[in-house]
This record gives structure tokens, sequence and C-alpha cells, in this order.
């Protein structure tokens, strides 16, 4: 038998450490739970006592019924452990949001959306960068949005052009940093150019905020409102694994291109528990304001048993860093000031029975309730920012194993062999 280096254990030690047979342990390395070295001598693997005590440590809880960490980003194996995903895109640690280690409030203040999404893919900060839609990906995917039946929102035209554009990108297929930063770069602009202008654009040039306005509303916008939305699209770009980006990660371990990659992020985001609970939001926000103050409508949400949108965040315990900074933005837009003092009113209300804090979809009830923006506003805001976010943990994922992200089913099925039915 080989000698192992002093800082590594065997296979069988390994096993024996986590209670499981050597083929379940194999297993673990396959779904990236656990990491092997070749021994020396080319016989056998090594491991990682540390690595090998932290996967034992998940694995208890799970093994004795309780349940697993809801936001470890994997499913449970069969032995109970969770697949641990790696990633230096952000990290929301302490009520604080960061994106590769910088204060994502202080991001979003200094720079616009195109500058932080650029930020969060490559490291490096671009100056004044703008993106911009090729033609052929455009055509394609107004010519689909068009298709639709009438009556269709914005999500649903989200979701078409982005599979009309991938038809249009011969070279969706190429997988290398270059390449998908290329897509990354023309397929924001074109969500965008595929959504059907409501009013007139802002008079001279801009940034994507600056696009996406008049596809939200008819208003006019001032520089105020614009800065709110670019801040808002900054602040969006990515909030660690919540479940589109999980899906969306899923997709890019299975070498999905960026395209069918964002898919997986707006099929997970359209159900009512992601994607729409800023429309909840500003149904919730302009019903405030219709009624004249909270408390009716504060009250017949608790008394229906149901929470009150806009408010308390499961990640922060204090304030949501990117309502803060929205909200102080939102005071400088003459006309928010009633949706403003809405919402202090909607929190204020609601905090005398449950200390909850506004959150970023709050914010953005805020912002298209004052602009007379649809309900659906807010989701769209959302897709596009985080279409950035997506791009990001598919460039990383694209860098690990292929398929590690594959969780085994505990079958709790009648037992076979059953008759043939």
């Amino acid at each position: 038998m080989t000698d192992q280096p002093a800082d590594r254990i065997s296979t069988r030690e390994a096993a024996r450490r986590l209670g499981v047979k050597p083929e379940t342990l194999y297993a673990y390395v396959s779904r990236g739970l656990l990491a092997s070295r070749r021994a020396e001598g080319g016989r056998g693997s090594t491991f990682d006592p540390d690595e090998v005590e932290a996967l034992a440590r998940r694995a208890r809880p799970a093994a004795a019924g309780a349940d697993g960490p809801s936001d470890s980003g994997g499913g449970g194996g069969g032995n109970g452990a969770w697949v641990r995903i790696r990633t230096g895109v952000t990290l929301i640690e302490d009520d604080g949001l960061y994106f590769r280690g910088v204060d994502a409030t202080g991001l979003a203040t200094a720079y616009g959306f195109e500058e932080v999404a650029e930020w969060l893919w490559t490291g490096v900060l671009r100056r004044g960068v703008r993106f911009t839609a090729p033609q052929p990906l455009l055509k394609a995917a107004r010519s689909a949005g068009d298709a639709l039946p009438a009556g269709c929102g914005p999500m649903d035209r989200l979701r078409v052009a982005v599979i009309a554009a991938a038809t249009a990108d011969p070279l969706r297929f190429d997988l290398s940093e270059e390449a998908v930063l290329g897509t990354a770069r023309s397929l924001i602009p074109t969500l965008v150019g595929a959504l059907p202008p409501l009013g007139r654009p802002h008079s001279g040039e801009g940034g994507l905020a600056w696009r996406l306005w008049s596809r939200l509303t008819e208003r006019p916008a001032d520089e105020a409102s614009l800065r709110v939305l670019d801040a808002a699209l900054a602040l969006l770009v990515d909030h660690d694994l919540a479940a589109s980006t999980l899906a969306a990660r899923v997709a890019a371990s299975a070498r999905a291109h960026p395209y069918a990659v964002v898919s997986a992020g707006l099929g997970a985001l359209d159900g009512p528990l992601h994607g729409q609970a800023s429309a909840l939001a500003h149904r919730t926000l302009a019903e405030v304001l219709e009624r004249g103050g909270a408390g009716p409508v504060v009250a017949e949400q608790l008394r229906a048993g149901q929470r009150i949108p806009g408010l308390g965040h499961r990640l922060y315990q204090g304030e949501d860093p990117r309502a803060r900074l929205l909200f102080h933005l939102l005071g400088q837009v003459p006309a928010a000031s009633d949706a403003l003092a809405a919402a202090r009113d909607l929190a204020a209300t609601a905090a005398r029975h449950t200390p909850l804090h506004p959150n970023v979809d709050l914010a953005l009830a805020v912002l298209s309730v004052s602009a007379a923006m649809p309900a659906e506003a807010g989701e769209t805001v959302f897709s596009v920012a985080r279409t950035a976010g997506w791009i990001a943990h598919a460039l990383e994922e694209y860098q690990e194993r292929p398929l590690r992200m594959r969780p085994s089913g505990t079958y709790q099925g009648p037992p076979p062999p059953q008759p043939l039915p």
C-alpha cells in the first residue's frame, strides 16, 4: 500500500469518517461535493481531511431528519449532503451586499448599470461602456414578439426574445469567455429593444436605463428618475444564489449556451414566489394611495393571512441596502413624493405588527407607481438587470466540471418488483 502524505487521508479512511461506502464517496466526488487527488504511485485517491469533516458536518442534520440549509445552492444527495457552489460574484454579509468584494450601493452610486455589469463579469471597470444590440438579433427578437397574441405582457416578450435572439446567433455555442461576454453585451440591449416603446425616448444619448425608460411608461423621463432606474438596474444585477440564479447555473453546468442559461433563469423567475414580488408591492402601494392610508390595506392583508408585500427579506436582519439607496434617490424625484410617503406609511403601520424593513420590491413599487408604469414594470427591470448576474454565474460554472450538479433522488414509490399494469 502506498504511503499517503501526512495531510491527506485514503479513500477507505474518508469513507469511514463519512460512514459511507467507497462507491458513495466517489459519487460525492463526481457531484462536486469532495475533491480527490491521485495518490502517489497512481493507485487510489487521497482526500483533504478538513473537507471530509466539513462534508460530514453538513450531512449529519439531514441524516437525522432535519432540514438542510435552504439557500445552500444545491440538492441533497442520498446521504443528506449538499452541493457547495463556490462563487466570487456576490457576498451578502452583516446586512451588506458586495459585488466582487466592493459595496454594491457604492458601485451603484458611482457607476451606471453597464459599468457595474462589466465589473461583475470581469472584475475590471470600463468607464463609459455602452451595450448595443446587433441588428440580426434585434430583428429576430422583435419579429418573435410581434407574433405573440394580443395582451401578452413584457415578460412574455422577454422570454420569446431570448429564444429568438439565439436562433439569429450561429456562434452561440462558443463558450469561451470572450464569446460569452460578447453575447452578454449584445443580449441585454436586445431584450430592451424587443420591448415596444410606450413613450418618446429621453432626449440625448444615454445608457441602457435611458432606452428602457420609454418601454416602461408613456411619461417623459427627468434626470433624477433616470438616475433611480439606472441605480435599480445596477443593484439588481445579482443577489447570490436565488432560485433563478441556481437554475441558470444548472443549465450552465450542462454546458447550455448563454441564451439557454438566461432562458432557464427567466423560467424560474416566472413563479409567484420570485419574480412577481414587485408587482404585488406595486398593487399594494397603489391601493394605499387610493384609500388614503395604509391602515385599511394592512388590516385586510393580515386578516387574509397574507404577508405584506415589499417588507422584510430573509437575507437581511435590518434594512435591505438596495432599498435604502433607492429610497434616498427617490427622495430627489418630485413626482415620487406621494408614493414615497405611502411606502413609509405602509412600513410604519406594518411595524406595529411585525418589525419589518422595506425591501427592494417596495422601492421599485415607488418608482413604478409614481411614473405611471404598469405593475409588471418592476419584474421587467429585475429581469433585464439579473440577466447580467446569470451570465456572471454562467462564466464561473463553465470553468467547473460539467454536470456536477446532479443530486440523487430519494425514491418513495412502491417497492419493486410490481406487477405489470
